[in-house]
């Protein structure tokens, strides 16, 4: 029976043979689909993907909780805030009228103003932070990838996303340098792979970054002579311009917004005036080795992309700051994607060898550093993720933000840090103690155990002697006074 009799006769084609030249099954067409989805080339965007994920839960989480462990993130938010409004990025919470730009110069967070407008919270920063962040794995597992194969380059850049640096990074509030990591790490695959002028575009918006980034990309410059062997005129010409963007920001453009007109951090470079007037040797030797054991095995010392963390680590360890030693905040992770694109060049030279034991320390090094790297995340941020009680959300918190919603938009407010993110995206907030003779319209403050409101009521009369304030209340640890009239 030919197929049209078939059809005549039942109504509906037949099912073709066994082993014919049929349609091919579901499950199969749904595997070639798939497919293209875990190629290599995927691979570094689905661990991007999951990256993201991880650091906008911590960070997120760490927000809903009011755990914000300092007065950056406020800062920021009312600078992208006023640059939303188009209006010029000033901070009070630094002192009232204070122009961002005469404290760092970051423009670029300029571009945050758009996505700002449409979701006004300090919740867009940590998410455009933790996607920043998450960009950076891209050219970082790419490049693995394809220096390394699939599964050393994998698990590199797993190592590299959940380094020790970026961790902290995710976890203390929101800073410009978001910017700084994918800028570098792009910057650094296209130097790997030979692309100089894609290396130049990449590195040269570092200036508008901060101040200090202007020497990281001339370093990148520099870093483009050495692997071309030859005079490259776009190097040249980004190094010239990396050093003069640096003198020109800290010379002029800064000291020109800064109503003192300087630079407010020169007196925490050099000796300094406290009793501790250099890094410690011991300090510099353990930041240095945090910053290439765990992520490379040392291994990244073979490679000259280590010139690119020189700015970074020169203006440290000629500070007397104690918060830029060591390995807390976020100092650490514009190093991360310079140490892990250094170990995926100096890999594959390793690799082939004379010495036997040299060859295999490279084999085993990958899936060393990931092990290192997931060892250590059992003490670092993300570790809270595996706690069920970083999903609740504090009475605690909850009390507090009702208690702070009585405070009535474009009020001004004097507060510390904890209330201060729930409040820079509707108020005018000053950092407690510096309002510089403003009397506000309300104060919020964190209530310590040994402190009573009558005590924070009798401190605000002392910073506003010519203002009368009362107890609106006290919850979630957090008390809001209001100011009842002047005497």
């Amino acid at each position: 029976m030919d197929t049209a009799t078939a059809t005549a006769a039942t109504g509906r084609p037949p099912a073709p043979a066994s082993g014919g030249a049929g349609p091919a099954p579901a499950a199969g067409r749904l595997r070639t689909r798939t497919a293209a989805l875990f190629a290599p080339r995927s691979v570094p965007y689905w661990t991007a993907a999951a990256l993201f994920v991880v650091f906008f839960a911590v960070s997120g989480l760490r927000f809903r909780a009011m755990a914000t462990s300092s007065w950056d993130l406020g800062i920021f938010e009312q600078a992208v805030r006023a640059y939303a409004h188009l209006r010029a990025p000033v901070a009070d919470l630094k002192g009232p009228g204070t122009n961002l730009l005469g404290d760092h110069f970051s423009p670029v967070l300029a571009l945050l103003a758009p996505l700002y407008r449409i979701f006004p919270s300090a919740l867009t920063l940590l998410c455009a932070q933790s996607f920043l962040f998450a960009l950076s794995a891209v050219p970082v597992t790419r490049t693995a990838i394809r220096f390394l194969g699939r599964g050393r380059g994998l698990a590199v850049g797993v190592a590299y996303g959940l380094s020790w640096g970026l961790q902290k990074a995710v976890d203390f509030d929101f800073h410009e340098i978001a910017f700084a990591v994918p800028l570098i790490a792009f910057a650094l695959e296209a130097v790997l792979r030979g692309r100089w002028t894609a290396a130049v575009c990449w590195a040269a918006p570092l200036v508008l970054v901060k101040e200090d980034l202007g020497v990281t990309a001339a370093a990148i410059g520099a870093l483009i002579l050495v692997r071309a062997r030859q005079a490259v005129p776009l190097a040249v010409g980004l190094v010239v311009f990396g050093l003069a963007a640096t003198a020109v920001t800290l010379g002029v453009i800064i000291p020109g917004f800064n109503g003192s007109g300087s630079y407010d951090y020169w007196n925490k470079i050099g000796g300094g005036d406290g009793p501790t007037q250099r890094i410690p040797f011991d300090t510099a030797v353990r930041t240095l080795l945090w910053i290439l054991l765990p992520t490379s095995g040392l291994l990244a010392l073979r490679s000259p992309l280590l010139l690119v963390t020189l700015p970074t680590l020169g203006w440290r360890f000629i500070s007397h700051e104690p918060h830029y030693w060591g390995v807390d905040w976020h100092y650490n992770a514009v190093l991360m994607p310079v140490v892990f694109l250094a170990l995926v060049d100096a890999l594959p030279r390793t690799l082939v060898s004379a010495r036997p034991w040299v060859r295999s320390y490279a084999h085993h090094l990958p899936t060393a550093v990931l092990a290192a790297t997931l060892a250590l995340t059992t003490t670092l941020p993300l570790a809270r993720l595996t706690e069920t009680a970083t999903y609740r959300k504090p009475p605690a918190a909850t009390a507090a933000e009702r208690l702070l919603d009585r405070i009535p938009d474009g009020a001004t407010v004097e507060a510390d840090i904890r209330p201060i993110s729930r409040l820079t995206g509707r108020a005018r907030v000053f950092w407690i103690g510096d309002t510089r003779g403003i009397a506000p319209d309300y104060i919020a403050v964190e209530q310590h155990d040994d402190r009573k409101a009558e005590q924070t009521l009798d401190d605000a009369r002392k910073r506003h002697p010519r203002a009368v304030y009362g107890i609106v209340g006290t919850a979630g640890d957090v008390t809001v006074l209001q100011r009842m009239g002047r005497l």
